[in-house]
């Protein structure tokens, strides 16, 4: 029987200890603030953002919201940012994404100061990564390792395999499971043998943006499954990219969609947001 990994409780477990950091830090007359700015009505944009509030609430952390008009140039959204950057009462900067299309994510995104950018995406927070330094950790990325320490499953030695290379997902991924001694491989869309190369796996981490591609053929008896897809079915039920019933019976632990990696991103956002007190004394 596999073990279904409960990014739910994990999740709630990590706040549980945050709000208590958060409570010492209050007693100190410390106060730990997120600003977020979300730019035109995206509904999978507004749901996010609601539900980043509601964890800062529960938390403890103060939030500053900027909804901002679709029709927002360039310039007013970098002059906020940099507003921010200077406020010394900001302690992280969130732009949530998609941006509209006449807006450059990535100018954007390396404007964020590195001192407050915890969604882990500035080129500054990439590169401490990559090379062992102390720095944000790009969110989704960090709860899944997360997940498998607080699920007992071991990273040393093991061969990992992700299906997927994005800057958000994928290619942060396999650094972090390279930092846990983790044998990595990064497997793309022009990967050949992609069904021998993942069944290679004891740690398959997929995130390829299709419902239900992977399916038992890619995966190795007893391997450990990560979902990182989020997808509507035929049904309209949330589903993931690993076709969950089929290869449920066939591994050794899974998480599931919904309930599994979706969660632990916004845990650890909030954990940046509280790491963000002693990363500002480090920088």
């Amino acid at each position: 029987m596999a073990l279904i990994i409960d990014g739910k409780k994990i999740s709630q477990d990590i706040k549980e200890e945050l709000k208590e950091k958060v409570a010492a830090y209050q007693s100190e007359e410390i106060q730990i603030t997120l600003a977020v700015i979300q730019v035109g009505e995206d509904p999978a944009s507004s749901v996010y953002v609601g539900n980043k509030k509601k964890a800062c609430e529960y938390i403890g952390i103060r939030s500053l919201a900027y909804e901002l008009p679709e029709k927002t140039t360039e310039e007013e959204l970098l002059n906020l940012v940099k507003e921010l950057n200077e406020r010394t009462d900001v302690n992280g900067i969130l732009v949530q994404l998609p941006l509209p299309a006449h807006i450059d994510e990535d100018l954007v995104i390396q404007t964020i100061s590195p001192e407050k950018d915890v969604d882990g995406f500035h080129p500054q927070s990439v590169g401490a990564l990559s090379i062992g330094q102390k720095g944000f950790l790009s969110c989704t990325p960090a709860g899944i390792i997360q997940l498998l320490k607080r699920s007992g499953i071991e990273i040393d030695g093991k061969e990992c395999v992700i299906i997927g290379r994005s800057n958000i997902v994928g290619k942060p991924m396999a650094l972090l499971l390279l930092r846990e001694n983790g044998t990595v491989t990064v497997c793309h869309s022009r990967t050949k043998n992609l069904k021998e190369v993942a069944k290679r796996a004891d740690i398959l981490v997929v995130a390829i943006g299709k419902r239900k591609f992977i399916n038992k053929e890619y995966i190795k008896e007893g391997a450990v499954v990560i979902d990182v897809g989020m997808h509507r079915d035929e049904n309209n039920k949330l589903c993931g990219d690993v076709d969950f019933l089929d290869v449920v019976d066939h591994v050794s632990a899974i998480t599931p969609v919904p309930g599994g990696v979706g969660p632990m991103t916004i845990a650890m956002l909030m954990n940046n947001c509280v790491e963000s007190i002693q990363l500002r004394k480090d920088f």
